[in-house]
């Protein structure tokens, strides 16, 4: 009898990192949204709604305290700046509190590509948002590490349910790395939009 294999059914729900974790793998793991526990503002449009309404639920699962800046039900006439204007707003509020310029909350904004999105969102003083749809994850770990990013903007048709909780959660999980260099190129962004 040959018992070195083991095959585990991951709920569809939930990341795969969180599974282990809930079962007790990973007990050290740094990036885990169990461990974060912070303010999570997110906003869509219409071709974000779905997706918005997924990730609340399981940000809110992990214990984050997330507050939904809308739509509260779909409308496929609505704008997406109406939402993500909320979001960045909250975002800059937070930004603003904290005398290091750099707040504990975080954004997460949601539309079909995630380009106009973050168009909108980096108009606000202080906010600095990526956008993700796809691609090489570095990506999401480098606008953290280097560039503070502190909203996330999603492009739902080009992502799956799952490879966005998973962007969300390498995201979120992300630490700045607080080299003088990003702070001072940081600092210069900050000049040109106040």
């Amino acid at each position: 009898m040959d018992f070195g294999k083991i095959i585990v059914i991951i709920p569809v729900s939930m990341s795969p990192i969180i599974f282990l974790i809930r079962l007790g793998f990973y007990s050290n793991y740094e990036n885990s949204l169990t461990d974060i526990n912070m303010k999570i503002f997110i906003g869509s449009d219409h071709a974000g709604f779905e997706l918005k309404r997924e990730l609340v639920a399981f940000l809110s699962e992990v214990g984050n305290e997330v507050i939904d800046c809308g739509p509260e039900k779909y409308n496929h006439e609505d704008d997406y700046p109406d939402y993500c204007s909320i979001v960045a707003e909250n975002i800059y509020r937070d930004q603003d509190a904290h005398s290091t310029g750099s707040g504990q909350a975080k954004g997460i904004v949601i539309g079909w590509s995630g380009q106009g999105e973050a168009m909108i969102t980096n108009r606000y003083p202080k906010v600095r948002c990526a956008v993700f749809y796809g691609g090489p994850k570095h990506v999401l770990t480098l606008s953290r590490e280097h560039n503070d990013a502190n909203i996330l903007s999603l492009g739902a048709h080009f992502l799956t349910s799952r490879e966005a909780r998973h962007a969300v959660e390498l995201w979120l999980g992300t630490e700045f790395s607080g080299d003088e260099r990003h702070i001072r190129r940081i600092e210069k962004i900050e000049e040109i939009t106040t």
